[in-house]
């Protein structure tokens, strides 16, 4: 293999597909970048894979000769990182000894690496369900519900985004057993005439769970696209794969049933309380500062009479805080606790003006949900139980 390349693209691919190195491999090949380059078409690509995540980047070259050969991830990442980027960087192996040479304006630099024969393939579907999706929507349905999901490894699904398809739109869920966040979307696939969405075929309903860790990559992935670029899907026997432009990212799912979220949403409420969403959360943030301290705890007390909420928190021993914001509420005055955290992170995710809170009693699911918006969110939280 010898070739010659960028060593800014190189260094950016560099950077992404390292997210799907591992950091304890099982195997030492895994904590190497699989390197392919191609005379034919002129191309360097990239591949890191775990076994759960993969994913591979193309960039330009111009090969002389074609080859294969898988070197240490962090090592490579770091010196090519500090090479110089206003002169080409040129890349050569000696397929003898399975050492890299490369060189640039900075210096020269040999690293021994593992032949690529060792390297695992990459997953990639062929056959099932293949569909061409909106890139900002898929965007939207994952970072909408991806903060709620668990961090419990023990609860393996709950570590996961539930994704609904069906007929055209997704259905996306996430839950950590305290809170759970849900975003309809009537159509995600990917309007060629962007006229008319009648012209979609529709698709049968189907369910999957990814993890999080995957879907936080694939929504970085999503970040760098052109507003509502296609981005093409494929799913087969447990495994997902994602391609756009020279872009590949490969997960496999989550095995199981997903829980029934629907169930622990109640079919109505007796009390609303409507705030301004941005006064709420800039509320929520400085009190949060003495929640901290303690357990995450504060209260929301609301005043039928004054049309006022109080927020407020105790860190024994350490101080306390209240804040006072007006809301419109249909109830009779009531008190109900949460863990802030829990509400900043699902109140920032929002893109609304006004938030309703609904509910039924301080120990029964509460409800946040958009009022201004076309945007189809709910986000249940559990309340915390109040000691007096």
């Amino acid at each position: 293999m010898k070739l010659n390349c960028s060593q800014s693209e190189l260094n950016i691919a560099l950077q992404l597909v390292s997210r799907a190195v591992s950091a304890r491999p099982t195997h030492p090949v895994l904590a190497n970048v699989l390197l392919t380059a191609d005379a034919s078409t002129g191309k360097l690509c990239l591949t890191g894979f775990d076994l759960s995540l993969g994913i591979q980047i193309s960039l330009h070259a111009s090969v002389e000769k074609s080859g294969q050969i898988t070197l240490p991830a962090k090592l490579l990442g770091e010196i090519v990182s500090k090479l110089s980027n206003d002169s080409p960087l040129c890349l050569n192996l000696d397929e003898n000894s399975q050492q890299v040479e490369l060189i640039s304006k900075s210096g020269t630099y040999q690293m021994r690496g593992m032949i690529a024969d060792d390297f695992p393939d990459l997953p990639l579907v062929e056959t099932g369900t293949a569909l061409e999706l909106n890139s900002t929507f898929l965007s939207n349905a994952i970072k909408s519900t991806l903060f709620a999901s668990s961090t419990d490894e023990a609860k393996q699904l709950l570590t996961g985004v539930n994704l609904t398809f069906n007929g055209k739109g997704v259905e996306s869920a996430a839950t950590d057993g305290h809170r759970l966040a849900v975003l309809n979307l009537d159509n995600i696939l990917y309007d060629k005439n962007d006229d008319n969405e009648n012209n979609i075929d529709e698709f049968e309903k189907f369910s999957i769970t990814l993890p999080s860790k995957s879907l936080r990559e694939v929504e970085r992935f999503l970040s760098n696209f052109a507003n509502n670029q296609p981005v093409n899907f494929f799913i087969d026997k447990g495994q997902v794969v994602f391609i756009a432009s020279d872009q590949v990212i490969t997960i496999r799912t989550l095995d199981g049933s997903y829980p029934n979220y629907s169930q622990l949403i109640p079919e109505s409420f007796s009390k609303t309380l409507t705030f301004d969403r941005k006064e709420l959360i800039s509320s929520l943030e400085r009190i949060a500062v003495l929640a901290d301290q303690h357990n995450n705890v504060i209260k929301i007390s609301a005043d039928n009479d004054s049309n006022i909420v109080k927020i407020t928190t105790e860190a024994q021993d350490i101080g306390s805080g209240s804040e006072s914001l007006p809301v419109v509420m249909n109830s009779e005055s009531f008190q109900i606790a949460f863990n802030v955290r829990y509400l900043l992170e699902g109140l920032k995710v929002i893109d609304t003006t006004t938030i309703q809170l609904s509910c039924n009693s301080a120990t029964t699911p509460a409800v946040f949900s958009p009022l201004d918006t076309n945007f189809n969110f709910i986000y249940l939280v559990m309340p915390i139980q109040i000691r007096n």
